[in-house]
């Protein structure tokens, strides 16, 4: 009777289009595209695969599935952090008050310093949901790849709504004008995936053309090679060869969301830097 029961448990877990996606993100984890197939799903799931086109059609409705799957996963991280973010700063600052008996270091007079943005704000909420998309592709190699045919393919599926409206939110909340909603919110998420997308293949060549190099060897070959190169021709590269192979990714990419927000705060905000533009028609 127990093992009754145990295959019975196990063919109903197989049987859910969860399990399926689950199991379809790990084969494309661990095999790539090409490793996906219905034949190393049954065996995975040990199941038939009769009972798997009963909740998936066909190869790229599942990789649709696994896409939203894992972009959804990234995108609730991101809520959840944004909401233990605020309910920290609450609290510390409570704790703080209640605690605080001086000053860690001796501290002189104030100097000024620019407004900072309020605690989880919509510029960090940006931010966090970037980061969540920038890990996820990390994590999953396949994943940039399927993004962009989401966006290019079905921008009407699930997907595409999704990030849009993530990132939407927060500049909406920035007080863009609805004119330039589209517009500002686009340059995000094209920023955003693109530069992710390039940095998940960079770590996928590396571990695969190189894996016996680490990142600071092949970047240190990198920047030779480009100080190498003909100063007349290449008088900029030659100049930033250092900064390349010094650079973060993770800094990097964080610098360029902030490029970004400053652009469409100082275009698009009253009071910041810039005019600003009348909606379009």
């Amino acid at each position: 009777m127990a093992t009754r029961t145990r295959r019975t448990q196990r063919r109903t877990e197989a049987l859910s289009r969860e399990r399926i996606v689950e199991a379809a993100v790990e084969l494309l984890d661990t095999a790539g595209e090409g490793g996906l197939t219905f034949r190393a799903l049954t065996e995975r799931l040990a199941t038939g695969p009769g009972a798997i086109y009963w909740h998936v059609a066909n190869k790229d409705e599942l990789l649709d599935a696994a896409t939203d799957a894992v972009v959804a996963t990234a995108l609730a991280a991101e809520r959840a952090e944004s909401a233990g973010r605020a309910g920290s700063v609450g609290s510390a600052g409570a704790a703080g008050a209640a605690e605080s008996t001086g000053p860690a270091e001796p501290t002189g007079p104030a100097e000024p310093t620019e407004p900072a943005a309020p605690p989880n704000s919509p510029q960090d909420k940006i931010r966090a949901i970037a980061f969540g998309l920038f890990d996820a592709m990390e994590d999953h190699p396949w994943l940039p790849t399927q993004l962009a045919l989401q966006l290019s393919r079905s921008p009407w599926g699930s997907v595409t709504p999704q990030i849009f409206e993530s990132i939407g939110r927060q500049v909406r909340a920035l007080g863009v004008p609805e004119g330039h909603w589209f517009t500002a919110t686009s340059a995000l998420v094209h920023y955003i995936l693109g530069a992710a997308g390039q940095n998940a293949a960079n770590s996928a060549t590396a571990r695969t053309r190189v894996p016996d190099v680490d990142r600071a060897e092949f970047l240190d070959a990198a920047s030779k090679a480009w100080k190498e190169l003909d100063p007349d021709d290449y008088p900029f590269t030659r100049a930033v060869a250092a900064q390349m192979r010094d650079h973060d990714d993770r800094e990097q990419f964080l610098a360029g969301i902030d490029l970004v927000l400053t652009g469409i705060t100082a275009l698009h905000l009253p009071g910041e830097r810039g005019s600003t533009p009348s909606p379009a028609p």
